[in-house]
């Protein structure tokens, strides 16, 4: 740990004691950018709230880009690097459900308060923040809530971003509003993928096992279940959605499976990938449909040494608040950064239930350690402490 970091940990709990003005501000900002539907692709209400709120914060090049991200500038004092601070806006609910937010005491309710709508108003909020606290900082901030980033959005934004920015960026940090002492710091591979199986119309039903789609998905499950799975690397498939059919009565001609394959190797990726391309080949054949595999996203491991200055202020960070860090790799916007060989971390803002679904819920009152988190890395960065030594 950087010796200088003392003095950062020092300032905690004074800062902890003058947050109840802006922490206000911060849930009427959670409030009304949580009841703006963002699906994935469908952001843009979402984004001219927030550029709306920047400009009421008069920070510098309030815009969108040509992808649609919500950015602005706090500008520093010396202005010599730039740190970025993002948040992704979209969420994994439709515009027809009903996003009205309940708050009772001690918590809110309502989709996507924790994903990302928490992250997202501590973005808005950030700069009264630091206000509040009379902190200046040496370093630019540059602000980003990011688009186009869950499921087949396969964090668009944050890449258009790092590949077109004239900015030079010295770290960043990405706010996840769930959960409180979530730390990641590395990505692990990811592929993401959707296998759909489409029965002809023209289908001869007396072939031996038809059943429909349904079935024939079914198939591709169990058939996926029995490959094996090293232990090291880490590896595992996750089965993230399935659908199809429309009544009782009537054999289903599509269906369709959201899967997810992760492991510390890349090569292990690529090798399930195969296997599971070829599963969907066989099935198939055997069943006379249409077997369509489809890749939405791909992530590389890599990331941060656990010794990594950034990493070490983090975790250190976390323990003056009370907090144990949770350390698990990330496939959000972190991989970004990660590509770019830029230091970052992802840090959670409060604890929360029922995470993507209509219930989904936050406890109010852990907020002013997760800013407070939040605040503290910032410094740390803007002073040099979390520096690589060359």
């Amino acid at each position: 740990m950087h010796p200088g970091l003392r003095e950062i940990l020092d300032l905690i709990p004074a800062m902890q004691e003058k947050m109840s003005v802006p922490t206000e501000i911060l849930l009427s900002n959670l409030i009304m950018i949580s009841e703006i539907p963002a699906p994935t692709f469908m952001e843009q209400q979402r984004t001219e709230f927030i550029l709306w709120r920047f400009s009421e914060n008069q920070l510098l090049n309030c815009s969108t880009d040509e992808m649609g991200n919500a950015l602005a500038i706090l500008p520093g004092t010396e202005g010599n690097r730039n740190i970025l601070i993002a948040a992704h806006v979209d969420t994994p609910f439709p515009e027809s459900v009903d996003h009205t937010i309940n708050v009772l005491p001690g918590t809110v309710t309502g989709p996507g308060v924790g994903d990302n709508g928490l992250g997202v108003a501590a973005l808005m909020t950030l700069p009264l923040f630091l206000e509040h606290l009379n902190i200046k900082l040496n370093s630019n901030l540059i602000l980003m809530g990011s688009v186009k980033s869950l499921g087949k959005g396969n964090i668009a934004g944050m890449r258009f971003f790092m590949e077109h920015s004239n900015f030079p960026i010295h770290a960043g940090i990405c706010i996840e509003g769930v959960k409180l002492g979530r730390l990641s710091y590395s990505s692990i591979g990811m592929l993401r993928g959707e296998i759909i199986n489409h029965v002809p119309e023209q289908y001869d039903w007396s072939r031996f096992g038809a059943g429909g789609a349904i079935v024939n998905i079914n198939e591709v499950i169990n058939r996926i279940l029995e490959i094996p799975l090293p232990r090291r690397p880490r590896t595992s498939i996750i089965f993230g959605s399935i659908k199809g059919g429309s009544s009782f009565n009537v054999i289903p001609r599509s269906a369709e499976l959201r899967f997810e394959i992760r492991s510390e190797d890349e090569g292990m990726v690529d090798h399930l990938n195969r296997e599971i391309q070829n599963i969907a080949a066989e099935v198939s054949s055997h069943t006379g449909t249409d077997v369509e595999f489809k890749e939405y996203a791909r992530r590389k491991p890599g990331g941060l040494r656990f010794s990594h200055p950034l990493a070490e202020s983090a975790r250190a960070i976390l323990e003056e608040l009370g907090i144990t860090p949770r350390i698990s790799p990330s496939t959000s916007e972190l991989s970004a950064f990660i590509d770019a060989n830029i230091p970052a971390v992802t840090i959670g803002l409060t604890d929360g239930e029922n995470l993507n679904e209509t219930t989904e819920s936050i406890a109010l009152d852990p907020i002013t350690k997760g800013m407070s988190q939040l605040i503290g890395l910032i410094l740390a960065i803007d002073r040099g402490y979390c520096d690589e030594s060359k």
